[in-house]
């Protein structure tokens, strides 16, 4: 059943949105801005050229951390959950990882930072109920877990973010790619890590819902800062070749199929007997070792129709031999053309350089090309 109107939630920013003009969409239980009045190509272009700002604050903010101030007990409670090395992130570091299950899929794609006396999560809006019972779960009662709905998240993202909020603290601009701090903006204070999901160079904020408003304020005072929505969110994202869980990524699809092999560190393929194991670890070694059965990809579109999620990919253009799907697709603003990712029969993939997608009632070519599509810029 659908959620009617009353039913979804709203971030502390609607009225904001509202004001700008947004267009609202249900998503994830929430009345989210889709796009406002200048479209959606507009908006992503804004983003590539100069800078864009998300309200994301729908995502799910986890802190967990030790009752007794074990840090070492809790990095072997949260690496049995995920295949990181926890040991070796360093204070103030974050990194990209995943929720296994025992089946080696993905329960969800995350952010963790080491805040030193605890570990914050970012997870998806759709999974982040979810991910929490899961960490409550698997977690013992020795380690605190918060659901911290009390924050909004914001996200600042394109060439002008580093000068927009370094113009509010200088120290910004020491900041690196991964790099999680906790700083004050013009007296508020905020934990800002530097990342994002448009493979911009960018930052993801996160602040107390009772001062969200005003730090927005003051971040579109004398700045080319434009309000960006979801439409454009996610053909950045797409650009950028980066995973929308849900249809990259399943709880049937395993972090090798998902061409992630390198968010697999090198010390947890260790399967010593002293080494900590991770749920689906078994699955997962043994794919990295002999090769999964499908594999993402990207693909470039012959003609102008955007292949999108869900249409069927074939071998031959009559249709006969089925070996894909399409799991992402639409126009890109940026190459001016369509892009799209899928999952293929890893065993046709040697030699292949072009496949046939049905597209409504037609079957038309497309040409196998890496991932990503445009070059990242992120502060190395």
């Amino acid at each position: 059943m659908s959620l009617v109107v009353e039913d979804l939630k709203k971030t502390s920013l609607y009225d904001f949105h509202e004001n700008n003009g947004a267009k609202f969409v249900p998503f994830a239980g929430y009345s989210m801005p889709v796009q406002y009045k200048n479209g959606v190509i507009s908006e992503h272009l804004h983003t590539r050229s100069k800078a864009g700002f998300f309200d994301v604050s729908h995502m799910g903010q986890i802190k967990i951390w030790s009752k007794n101030n074990e840090k070492e007990k809790l990095i072997q409670e949260l690496e049995r959950l995920m295949p990181c090395d926890l040991y070796n992130l360093k204070e103030n570091r974050q990194t990209y990882s995943l929720l296994t299950n025992s089946n080696g899929g993905v329960i969800d794609d995350l952010m963790i930072a080491n805040k030193n006396l605890y570990f914050q999560l970012v997870v998806n809006a759709s999974q982040k109920m979810f991910d929490y019972q899961h960490l409550k779960e698997n977690i013992s009662q020795d380690f605190s877990i918060e659901l911290e709905e009390n924050k909004s998240l914001l996200a600042i993202q394109g060439p002008q973010s580093e000068d927009i909020l370094a113009s509010i603290n200088s120290n910004i601009k020491t900041m690196k790619f991964m790099d999680s701090i906790d700083i004050s903006l013009a007296d508020i204070d905020c934990s800002i890590s530097r990342s994002g999901y448009t493979g911009e160079d960018g930052f993801e904020i996160s602040v107390h819902n009772k001062n969200v408003l005003q730090l927005v304020e003051i971040l579109f005072k004398k700045s080319e800062l434009l309000p960006i929505g979801l439409g454009a969110r996610d053909s950045l994202r797409l650009e950028a070749g980066l995973c929308l869980y849900g249809n990259d990524l399943t709880s049937d699809i395993t972090p090798v199929e998902a061409n992630l092999n390198w968010v697999i560190h090198k010390r947890r393929r260790n399967q010593s007997s002293s080494n900590i194991k991770f749920l689906g670890n078994t699955e997962i070694l043994n794919q990295l070792e002999k090769g999964p059965f499908y594999l993402r990809i990207g693909l470039l579109p012959v003609e102008k129709a955007p292949m999108r999620t869900g249409s069927i990919i074939y071998l031959d253009n009559e249709g006969e031999t089925e070996i894909g799907i399409v799991t992402s697709g639409g126009f890109s603003p940026t190459l001016n053309k369509p892009i799209s990712m899928g999952r293929i029969q890893s065993e046709y993939l040697e030699d292949l350089e072009k496949v046939y997608v049905k597209v409504r009632d037609k079957i038309l070519p497309a040409i196998i090309t890496k991932l990503p599509f445009i070059k990242t810029k992120y502060k190395i």
